[in-house]
């Protein structure tokens, strides 16, 4: 069991670990950590943490395992301040959607304090919606947790980093960070920018449409509701990967408008047939 776990910044992502935590009772003692007592106020009165405070050092102060739960250039930020305030043996993860540069930070640290160490984590959960009000228990049950451990870190860490994820009820698997961040740029970033391309195509064609979008257009640009601000850190911080998969993308619709263009039935049966099956694939 976890002695002390301290969460700094318990959001959606940071509360949900918090609860689950509780429920699962895997640890001994919750500290929340964050900017804002009143943000902080509702995770203590409702008993999901033992305590909470605007303390880094105060917070971090005693615990075994520190879970970075704020955005991703904060945790950046903070990071070099919590491996000063950590303990001796802390053991330290995050929940950012990307991790060259947290792990970079991380390794750079470890170059002058040995005693702690960095495994970043990125839980495949969420919303569209943010703060503690959304935060649920069993947000990560049957969700996929990728670490991006590296070569500095001991086995024995990642292991540990694992079974806090799979105490909650994730299926944990494993990457490089540059290979998390080209995944996540495919499977998570690039879905949000078609989405708010979409809205915005929508509303620059014909705005009048709006007032009859049914449930499939809804349900297609749910991700477009996002924080702009948590998705500003995260576009720019993988802006290359992004880029990237925005191009692949943009020859593929192309691809699809020429066949539209063309009016070439057969060859747009077989492309949607394709993708259709790729598709069915991930159920």
């Amino acid at each position: 069991m976890i002695e002390r776990l301290a969460i700094v910044g318990v959001g959606l992502l940071g509360g949900s670990l918090a609860k689950a935590a509780r429920a699962q009772a895997i640890a001994r003692e919750i500290v929340g950590i964050g900017r804002d007592t009143g943000r902080l106020r509702p995770a203590l009165t409702d008993g999901t943490c033992d305590r909470v405070t605007t303390d880094l050092a105060d917070g971090l102060r005693g615990a075994d395992r520190i879970v970075l739960g704020a955005t991703v250039l904060a945790n950046e930020t903070l990071l070099p301040e919590v491996w000063r305030s950590a303990a001796p043996g802390a053991l330290v993860t995050d929940v950012g959607s990307t991790k060259r540069g947290i792990v970079a930070v991380a390794e750079r640290l470890a170059a002058d304090r040995r005693d702690v160490q960095f495994v970043g984590s990125h839980p495949m959960a969420g919303s569209e919606k943010a703060g503690y009000a959304v935060s649920r228990p069993d947000l990560f049950q049957g969700a996929t947790v990728v670490l991006t451990p590296t070569e500095s870190n001991a086995p024995a860490a990642v292991k540990s980093v694992g079974e806090l994820w799979t105490a909650v009820g994730a299926r944990v698997v494993t990457f490089e960070p540059d290979a998390h961040d080209r995944a996540v740029a495919a499977i998570s970033h690039l879905p949000h920018v078609v989405a708010w391309a979409l809205v915005d195509a929508v509303g620059r064609f014909e705005p009048e449409a709006f007032g009859v979008a049914a449930r499939g257009f809804k349900d297609t640009t749910r991700i477009a509701a996002a924080d702009p601000d948590v998705w500003r850190e995260i576009l720019l911080g993988n802006r290359d990967a992004i880029v990237d998969s925005v191009a692949v993308f943009r020859a593929a619709l192309d691809d699809l408008e020429r066949l539209v263009a063309q009016g070439d039935g057969t060859a747009l049966t077989a492309l949607l047939t394709r993708i259709k099956t790729t598709r069915e694939k991930l159920s």
